[in-house]
């Protein structure tokens, strides 16, 4: 007999605002974030893992001084960077089943998703979905193209590059569907160490690290991240 799965739930709210333009979406936080059982280095919000890099990258990029630790003053660091830079978080995922109880994609089971499609019409300044990660099974590109088919849309090809590029053209509401507001999506490399294999097998990695051996895969996503979050 198999033990009771664990309900992973999102422990938070989307993050969203009306002047936001460009928005991250991942799937769930480790469970620990779901339990309340935090490191004491973990920060109480959206990618607040000790082990995730978004925050260390946008560290990096921004010279923002963060702190790593579990307190309001860190978790309001972060907010007021997010609202300054008119950038929204609504991860797709609202919560998954696991047998084992772990932080990876693929363990999720009888997954319930957020209508990312009905956020992005709520909220019409967003032109840009910043994926943390890309289209690989349960990952957050992977779930939306999943929820595109419910409403009969898809994504197009820009790039088909690392990081790949799509665009959607998103329709005002289904009574008018002529009418519609065009999104950019970015599927950067997913900001955890589950990523750096991938990241490592890149030809354009290998070339910079070639190049500069000192170059490393967190310098990698600095790189990239700059790009769409300057």
């Amino acid at each position: 007999m198999n033990p009771k799965p664990f309900l992973h739930t999102h422990p938070y709210e989307p993050f969203l605002f009306s002047e936001a333009t460009k928005l991250i979406v991942g799937t769930l936080p480790p469970p620990r974030f779901t339990t309340g059982d935090l490191k004491h280095d973990d920060v109480d919000f959206c990618y607040g893992s000790r082990n995730g890099m978004l925050w260390p990258i946008l560290n990096e990029i921004f010279e923002l001084d963060l702190k790593y630790e579990t307190t309001k003053e860190a978790t309001e660091q972060r907010k007021n960077f997010l609202l300054e830079q008119k950038v929204g978080v609504c991860d797709i995922v609202e919560s998954a089943e696991r047998q084992k109880i772990d932080a990876s994609d693929l363990g999720m089971q009888n997954v319930k998703l957020r209508d990312l499609v009905g956020y992005l019409r709520e909220y019409s300044n967003i032109e840009t979905v910043l994926f943390m990660g890309g289209n690989s099974k349960n990952g957050p590109e992977y779930f939306f193209r999943r929820q595109l088919k419910e409403y009969d849309l898809k994504l197009e090809v820009i790039n088909d590059e690392v990081p790949r590029m799509h665009k959607l053209d998103l329709p005002v509401n289904l009574k008018t569907p002529q009418k519609s507001r065009t999104i950019t999506t970015v599927s950067l490399t997913a900001p955890s160490g589950a990523a750096n294999r991938a990241v490592g097998s890149l030809q354009s990695y290998k070339d910079l690290k070639t190049a500069n051996p000192k170059f490393n895969t967190f310098d990698f996503r600095v790189m990239q991240y700059r790009k769409f979050f300057e």
